[in-house]
């Protein structure tokens, strides 16, 4: 049996953040939750759909975050308690619609859950979510630990019942994706009657009543969490120096603190419900202090909503000195650590951290040494590495310049030596196509570049489809090619309308991408991408013309899922008598261009070598080696 369904209250288990998230979604009596797959938010729903069967739950991967939003919403208003799960960049497609429920309010409970990512680590931006919630005047909770984090989930569901609107949560990578210990809660069994009551729509006009309505809703919220246990401080009762922080901040600060030894001078405040601000609490101990520094991630939203209540209240508060990001003091952007806090502190203090240069040292050599540089690639045997060396040449054999929009995905990856460096913009969910679609439409003012556009799957099911109704309403000159692997592949091969499966693992009728493209009136063409040839012809025969849009399905099953099934197609070797290394005019094609990491740059030989370890046996590569050293044969 699942850990994250133990009926065992008082158990301590270790959970990764996201699975403490599902657990107190569970404890507070969760019915329906749906999110659209997003790093660092995905294994919420994951969790949650792995024991929807047994648990009496519904659970869906949703074409989108705001259809997701929606999903949820439906429960909500029949009195059910309800989450939605996106990161950062979702929250953008859901608000059109959450920036209406506010105004509506709800009946039930419905916790939107935001994952962060700042610096980026598996996202295009490091977006601050937070600002969201001052704009939909909704109550914003922030956890600092794993216990808190499914905490916070159960109170959120108890906040969004008593106000009557939704609450947002925001984790963070740190949060999300590391683990600690967390104590179980009861596990409910007696859940509220769904049922819509018709009798009172739901609608968000006129705002003369809804919008005053909403503005009462946080002030009741305000006044439940006035007190919350989720704000906290520790150190010194009277402090020099006080640290107001939130989310990972908290245990980065109270580290920092012990280490240089400030506990009798310093004192942290950990503030859990971000928005709404406990006034009262924060104003209480800025009486006590003089000097504020101010740590969370990404943007200075707490900085500004606390400096924005010192200012309200300066004439019954001391002059205080604020250090943050407005001060250029904590760096503008980016996610925290210990040593960005720790010498912070040092800074401001004065207290120099003791350094073991011993330790250091080793630690440094133990970098320079061990520690391989690795730039970011397509795996060994990746589809869209094919794809994109077969556009690649495809252009080039063109001769015009074409020009190849891209968005979201493992193929963003593309617009780096990886992938040729063969996308030349990246930037939202579909917006690839979306830009492909306007620049095919430019012909009247004299360009004749060809206009392509790579989306993958799930990406053409999330952004794409309106951008295709567009393109064949308006006639617009470009051709989609949908990079099919099968899989939600970047955030963890989670299912998608094409899929023959749904989240909770039921059979399903899958859309058929190609057959959506004819529907709508697209000249469409499936091919697979290994085939290096077809593909390329294929590409520059469909690009030649440019009359109307037009659909390429290049379609190959993503290269970790062969992999799991243990298959080889083809066993690859080199041909030491024809590879001659840098002696042959290809200047290294293979290892220094095509790049895949199954292929080796022996030194010492002075010849490539395949590294059977990683190499999938995806053959692509014999492919393109002009001197047909790279052998492949049939396994």
């Amino acid at each position: 049996m699942s850990r994250l369904i133990l009926d065992e209250p008082g158990k301590e288990i270790l959970f990764m953040g996201n699975e403490a998230i599902a657990r107190g979604a569970l404890e507070a009596g969760v019915r329906v939750a749906a999110a659209y797959p997003g790093n660092p938010s995905s294994e919420i729903i994951g969790n949650l759909a792995q024991v929807a069967e047994k648990m009496g739950i519904y659970v869906e991967w949703s074409v989108n975050e705001k259809v997701a939003a929606e999903v949820a919403a439906a429960a909500a208003v029949s009195n059910m308690n309800a989450l939605v799960a996106m990161k950062q960049n979702g929250l953008n497609v859901a608000c059109d619609f959450l920036l209406n429920l506010n105004l509506t309010g709800i009946r039930g409970g419905l916790v939107v859950i935001v994952a962060d990512d700042p610096s980026g680590i598996s996202s295009s931006n490091e977006q601050d979510s937070r600002s969201f919630a001052k704009l939909a005047d909704i109550p914003l909770l922030e956890p600092s630990g794993f216990q808190e984090a499914k905490e916070m989930v159960r109170h959120a569901f108890e906040l969004s019942r008593m106000t009557g609107n939704f609450v947002m949560i925001r984790s963070v990578t740190r949060i999300s994706h590391a683990r600690g210990n967390v104590i179980l809660g009861k596990l409910p069994t007696d859940f509220p009657s769904p049922h819509f009551d018709t009798s009172r729509p739901l609608c968000p006009l006129p705002t003369s009543v809804t919008h005053p309505a909403l503005h009462k809703r946080l002030q009741t919220a305000e006044e439940i969490l006035g007190d919350s246990e989720f704000n906290e401080y520790w150190g010194s009762e009277i402090p020099e120096t006080l640290i107001i922080t939130c989310g990972s901040g908290w245990f980065f600060s109270k580290e920092a603190v012990d280490i240089l030894g400030l506990r009798p001078r310093v004192g942290v405040l950990k503030v859990g419900t971000t928005w709404p601000l406990p006034r009262a609490f924060l104003i209480n101990h800025l009486q006590k202090t003089k000097k504020v520094i101010l740590f969370e991630e990404v943007d200075p939203v707490l900085e500004n909503n606390v400096t924005e209540l010192y200012a309200q209240h300066n004439l019954d508060l001391p002059r205080i000195e604020f250090v943050g990001k407005n001060s250029g003091v904590v760096p503008s952007t980016g996610e925290l650590s210990p040593d960005l806090v720790l010498g912070v502190l040092g800074k401001v203090t004065g207290v120099v951290p003791k350094i073991d240069e011993n330790y250091a040292n080793l630690a440094k050599d133990a970098i320079e040494n061990y520690a391989p540089q690795r730039a970011m690639a397509f795996c060994a045997g990746c589809p869209h590495r094919a794809s994109l060396w077969a556009i690649k040449q495809a252009l080039a054999l063109d001769g015009r310049d074409g020009v190849l929009f891209g968005d979201i995905g493992c193929y963003a990856l593309g617009i780096f030596p990886t992938g040729f460096s063969q996308l030349k913009t990246v930037h939202a969910m579909g917006s690839g196509a979306g830009m492909a679609c306007g620049f095919g439409s430019l012909r009247q003012f004299g360009i004749n570049q060809p206009s392509l556009a790579v989306c993958g799957d799930s990406t053409f099911f999330h952004a794409v489809i309106p951008v295709l109704v567009n393109a064949v309403h308006q006639n617009s000159k470009f051709l989609l090619v949908v990079l099919d692997n099968n899989a939600t592949a970047m955030t963890g091969f989670q299912p998608h309308p094409g899929s023959p499966i749904d989240a909770m693992g039921n059979a399903t009728n899958p859309i058929v991408i190609e057959d959506l493209c004819v529907s709508l009136g697209l000249e469409t063409r499936v091919m697979d991408p290994f085939d290096l040839k077809g593909t390329i012809s294929t590409v520059c025969e469909m690009i030649k013309d440019q009359t109307k849009p037009k659909a390429l399905v290049l379609r190959r099953e993503c290269a970790l899922v062969s992999g799991r099934k243990g298959t080889l197609k083809y066993q690859v070797r080199i041909d030491p008598q024809k590879c001659i290394g840098e002696e042959c005019g290809c200047d290294r094609l293979c290892t220094r261009v095509f790049k895949c990491p199954g292929l080796i740059w022996d030194r010492s030989a002075k010849k490539a070598r395949i590294d059977d370890v990683i190499c999938t046996g995806c053959g692509v590569c014999a492919d393109i080696c002009p001197s047909h050293a790279i052998v492949k044969e049939g396994v």
